[in-house]
């Protein structure tokens, strides 16, 4: 695969609590330069982005971030917000409480709830496997599956762990085939990049591979 087409998977991400509007200008021009998937940015730039370069970038955000137990009203006002300041792609964290608690069905219904009001947007499903077992993980794939979303995703990169290659098996094994899969969490070399595109990813979230693509 050509640098370029992995470029084209990757959602490019800025996160940081003290990301500045110029970090963010140079994450959305090093976006349209390298024609990456996405930029990831908080809900509080979407509009300026949206402003700034107009139709040029996909831009995704995140919801319910990074801990996931905003209760589901709070999480249909941001996405609401965010859709309405142009953003493309959401990323919801799920409760991850209401997953070990066994909730299944709460989770299931938050899901399904954001995907309604996202539509034809892209839905994300962030589940933060650092912090599930194997039989909570095989759980969320179905849930996932039946709620309608679009992609299932490893991590949020401020949990204990991020995406591993394990995950990502036990992903294409029991999602249906209506979902795609994003990693994201310490994807930090290019060999990282490289072995979950080969995976079966999707998309890959990271704020390195324009960095390591250059390199």
């Amino acid at each position: 695969m050509t640098t370029e087409e992995m470029l084209g998977k990757v959602d490019h991400t800025l996160l940081k609590a003290y990301a500045t509007w110029d970090d963010i200008k140079k994450l959305c021009d090093e976006a349209v330069r390298y024609h990456t998937a996405s930029v990831c940015v908080p809900p509080a730039y979407i509009r300026a982005i949206r402003d700034t370069y107009g139709e040029q970038l996909n831009i995704c955000t995140v919801v319910g971030f990074p801990l996931g137990y905003s209760v589901t009203e709070a999480k249909v006002a941001e996405t609401e917000c965010a859709l309405r300041d142009g953003c493309d792609e959401i990323d919801m964290v799920v409760n991850i409480s209401d997953v070990k608690n066994g909730y299944w069905e709460k989770v299931e219904e938050e899901i399904r709830t954001l995907k309604k009001i996202c539509g034809s947007h892209i839905l994300k499903v962030i589940i933060e496997t650092c912090y599930l077992t194997r039989e909570e993980k095989i759980a969320m794939c179905g849930i996932v599956t039946r709620a309608g979303a679009d992609y299932i995703k490893t991590s949020t990169g401020f949990g204990t762990g991020g995406a591993t290659r394990e995950d990502v098996e036990l992903f294409r094994e029991h999602i249906g085939p209506g979902v795609k899969i994003k990693a994201a969490g310490g994807v930090s070399t290019l060999e990282d990049l490289e072995m979950f595109i080969s995976l079966g990813c999707d998309r890959v979230g990271t704020s390195r591979a324009v960095g390591l693509c250059r390199a």
